[in-house]
């Protein structure tokens, strides 16, 4: 049996994040991955000329010292920063995001409609849920015409199963003031109002990630198995290892499987997301970053144009469909027809020829959050830190963050765990 200090489960950004911060000996840590690459779902596929990633990773940095030390680790790399423009294509016409700051630019009926509805929505009503929120925020026409069916396409759920503040600091809230000041002086700033991109794809943070980290203590095609809580060892499907901690970014459903502890199927649920990366012969639109759809009759509810971020000449998409987390995906093929075809009928591809393209399935993708499922997250979690297990990250902490949170969170525990190590 092998003993190990720190026992890293997975190698995404989350534990190759506390592998360079943690203040300890390489011979001290060990990484296991279940895939045969690091990066989880930040990771890259080059094929035809295309860069494309397991959908659109875009890093929106608050805290400089963590986007200078990926920098000092990407030597000649490009990276660009981009001022995002962003769009939603509704019945027709694109406004600007977000919808409910921009009612102004959509046709006079519908403006009137959500300008009367906002002005006298019920703000008294009971807020239980996001369906709730949005609601009693901007009325029933705002609601109904984007943020209800938006999301209901992305998460792929009832939107009353989730909580009000479920999307946190990322949901672009407005009060009356903000949205009629918009009518004259445009003002749609938001968390990721300029993003990061590298020319070679998210992966490049990924491999800034593994810029100091030795090879041999990252083992690939490792999966765990099994924790014997109270004997800190873990079984995998090559070993057993005896740790002094364990961290673990997988999902906190498949963490409470290995360690034989039930969790609610009612409580913790998600969706999936069926991923299309798409290159074309030629050029489209040349305005935005992404679109959103809210039209139920469109199978996506987004659309990302990698083109426009380093303006090459041939259009580069990233196409996003929620799924429930049960439903059969089915054959691929048939789906690609159909995206192609909607994509036809929203205009964003006219004469242009795919020539190549490439899916993948992310599962799970976004999580429900939900109160009665971040009670019991957060109350194992602070069950099993006394026995050195430490579950975090997107999945690990079943919430919603962006990657950045994920590296910060990560350095914060290695810094808990061991005295501190530099940044830089």
């Amino acid at each position: 049996m092998e003993d190990i200090e720190y026992l890293v489960v997975g190698a995404g950004v989350t534990g190759l994040s506390f592998a360079n911060f943690v203040d300890t000996a390489p011979d001290n840590w060990l990484i296991i991955e279940r895939e045969n690459e690091p990066g989880g779902y930040c990771r890259t596929v080059l094929q035809d000329g295309f860069v494309w990633d397991y959908s659109g990773h875009f890093f929106h940095f608050r805290h400089p010292e963590i986007e200078q030390f990926l920098k000092d680790r990407m030597p000649g790399q490009r990276v660009e920063t981009i001022q995002k423009s962003a769009g939603i294509l509704y019945n027709g016409h694109r406004i600007d995001f977000p919808f409910q700051k921009n009612i102004h630019q959509l046709p006079k009926q519908d403006f009137l409609e959500c300008l009367h509805d906002l002005y006298f929505r019920n703000s008294d009503r009971t807020i239980e849920s996001f369906l709730d929120m949005v609601h009693a925020r901007f009325g029933r026409a705002i609601a109904e015409k984007f943020l209800v069916p938006y999301n209901e396409k992305l998460y792929a759920c009832d939107l009353d199963r989730l909580d009000a503040d479920a999307m946190g600091r990322f949901f672009p809230h407005a009060d009356i003031g903000d949205i009629i000041r918009n009518f004259t002086q445009a003002d749609n700033s938001s968390y990721n109002a300029t993003f990061t991109y590298p020319a070679g794809g998210a992966i490049q943070y990924v491999n800034a990630l593994l810029h100091d980290l030795p090879d041999d203590r990252i083992c690939y095609g490792e999966s765990l198995q099994h924790i014997d809580i109270d004997a800190r060892i873990a079984t995998t499907n090559r070993r057993r290892i005896r740790y002094g901690h364990l961290v673990s970014s997988i999902p906190y459903v498949h963490l409470m499987d290995a360690a034989g502890r039930p969790w609610d199927k009612t409580q913790f649920t998600w969706n999936k997301v069926l991923v299309f990366n798409l290159g074309f012969d030629s050029k489209g639109q040349t305005v935005d970053h992404w679109q959103y759809i809210p039209d139920r009759d469109i199978c996506f509810y987004r659309v990302g144009f990698y083109d426009n971020i380093f303006d090459t000449e041939r259009m580069s998409l990233y196409i996003e469909i929620g799924l429930s987390s049960d439903e059969n995906v089915g054959d691929t093929n048939q789906w690609l027809k159909q995206v192609l075809s909607d994509l036809k009928t929203l205009g964003i591809v006219n004469q242009q020829q795919l020539i190549s393209w490439h899916s993948v399935l992310l599962d799970p993708a976004y999580v429900h959050i939900a109160s009665t499922a971040r009670t019991r997250v957060d109350t194992t979690r602070a069950e099993l830190q006394p026995h050195g297990i430490h579950s975090l990250g997107r999945y690990g902490g079943w919430t919603y963050c962006a990657i950045e949170d994920n590296i910060v969170e990560a350095r914060d525990l290695a810094h808990t765990l061991g005295p501190k190590k530099p940044t830089r």
